[in-house]
């Protein structure tokens, strides 16, 4: 029996996404496991892989396609030698809301479709295909038989349509028995009330004092303008699944989570001074080689500055302020559809080279599009460094749910006073974003400048 094979929800905010490409075309044989095509999420590109067997019979959905919606037909799976269908298999009726149209289902609690899940090897995912839907039951021949619209307790099932009619005509909807699904009231059983006259009247409302003015309906807010048109010359660039999430969360983020800031700037000499001696000390090839690069030490430092204040590793929610056990690290990663934070997970547990290692690897797969759901979602705290543009100095959007983000900047040689005299030295300056809610000033300032002291003292790092 032919099933579809259904877009997948990759991602806890995946509503829909963009199938960028098929493995597989029309009539090749399928087994559970093959990889069938490559869906963009809003943070990468995942490997659909099929659950059962059978021949591709059609692709619904072509390569390319955009805003494809979650648990949509996109392909149709089929037997050897079963006819191929026009579009997508039959399935099992899906339960509509009670304010459906005139004689439309009454509200089922059944469903029809298994949903797809993400593997926990390789990123990838599997595709779900719907159950065929059961045969109906032989109704009876003749006039269904009419049931009383009683509904569940005091509740009255009836369409829309059938409740106007009834208000306008002034019935009482509980003395009409419906005749449609499962005894809900359609516009005939209005009708024929109507011209038997067996309802009862509506009861008439209650008359109100005679000294309370009625209320003035409240106004309508306005409504929002429309943004100015465009008239200059221009090339319009479709915005991407990504691109659309990053908008909506980022908006939703300055919108509701109370930002504030505090800065620092920090020396930068006898870290790197550290970071030279150490990759003078790594091996040239093999597995034990590293490279440790600024941004490796700043991690290490923020991980262990983190767990001496837990308060900070923390999140919002309306019961209670939650910290987290594991102190996970998410790092700002640009790629070309827009930005994704990989987790080094229990960063303050790991050496250097490790950090470094992992981080390269998880940055590598990142821009490939190949990371795995895991690798990106969730995270206590986060970490953009733009100091390899040149960047003097910015201030980070909170990446929710987590409270902080630290900003990292450039180090370059400014004058400092030292002892009393005039010196250079390397500086960046560090801006540290809070979530007010959980993490107050004087917390935001202890904890920026214990991370300072990590950094100008890097030493501490290896104990």
């Amino acid at each position: 029996m032919a099933t579809n094979i259904l877009m997948p929800a990759l991602s806890p905010t995946m509503t829909e996404g963009t199938l960028a490409r098929w493995l597989k075309k029309e009539g090749d044989t399928v087994k559970s496991g093959d990889v069938l095509a490559e869906i963009e999420t809003d943070k990468a590109t995942m490997e659909v892989e099929a659950v059962d067997e059978g021949i591709l019979g059609k692709i619904l959905v072509p390569d390319g396609s955009a805003g494809v919606k979650v648990n949509d037909p996109i392909a149709v799976l089929v037997e050897k030698g079963e006819a191929v269908p026009d579009g997508a298999a039959p399935s099992a009726a899906k339960a509509p809301a009670q304010h459906g149209g005139e004689g439309g289902p009454a509200p089922s609690a059944s469903g029809s479709a298994a949903l797809a899940g993400v593997e926990a090897s390789g990123g990838k995912v599997a595709g779900a295909a719907e159950q065929p839907a059961a045969a109906p039951k032989p109704a009876s021949e003749g006039k269904a038989p009419t049931v009383a619209a009683e509904g569940h307790g005091d509740r009255v099932f009836a369409s829309p349509l059938a409740r106007r009619m009834a208000q306008q005509a002034g019935l009482d909807l509980g003395g009409i028995s419906g005749s449609g699904p499962n005894g809900r009231i359609v516009k005939s059983d209005i009708e024929a009330a109507l011209a038997g006259g067996k309802a009862r009247p509506a009861a008439a409302p209650e008359a109100q004092p005679a000294a309370e003015a009625p209320k003035p309906a409240p106004a309508a807010a306005p409504a929002p303008k429309a943004p100015p048109a465009i008239t200059a010359p221009h090339k319009a660039v479709p915005n991407s699944t990504m691109r659309k999430v990053i908008a909506r969360r980022l908006s939703e983020s300055k919108q509701t989570i109370p930002h504030f800031y505090v800065s620092m700037d920090i020396r930068l000499d006898a870290l790197l001074k550290l970071r030279a001696d150490l990759n003078a000390r790594s091996p040239k090839d093999g597995a034990g080689a590293y490279k440790l690069s600024v941004n490796d030490l700043v991690i290490k430092a923020a991980a262990a500055t983190l767990r001496k204040y837990p308060s900070v590793n923390a999140a919002w929610t309306e019961d209670a302020i939650l910290q987290f056990d594991d102190v996970d690290v998410s790092v700002a990663v640009s790629i070309p559809e827009g930005l994704i934070t990989p987790i080094i997970r229990k960063a303050d547990q790991k050496g250097l080279a490790t950090i470094s290692n992992e981080m390269k690897d998880l940055a590598a797969r990142a821009k490939s599009g190949k990371l795995k759901p895991e690798e990106f979602q969730g995270g206590g705290f986060s970490i953009s460094n733009m100091g390899m543009y040149g960047v003097k100095d910015f201030a980070a959007i909170i990446n929710p749910p987590q409270a902080g983000i630290l900003a990292v900047s450039a180090g370059e040689q400014r004058p400092v006073v030292q002892d009393g005299q005039l010196a250079i030295a390397t500086v960046m300056t560090c801006t540290l974003s809070v979530d007010h809610r959980v993490i107050d000033g004087a917390l935001a300032a202890e904890w920026l400048g214990a991370f300072k002291a990590a950094v100008e003292d890097p030493l501490s790092l290896m104990l």
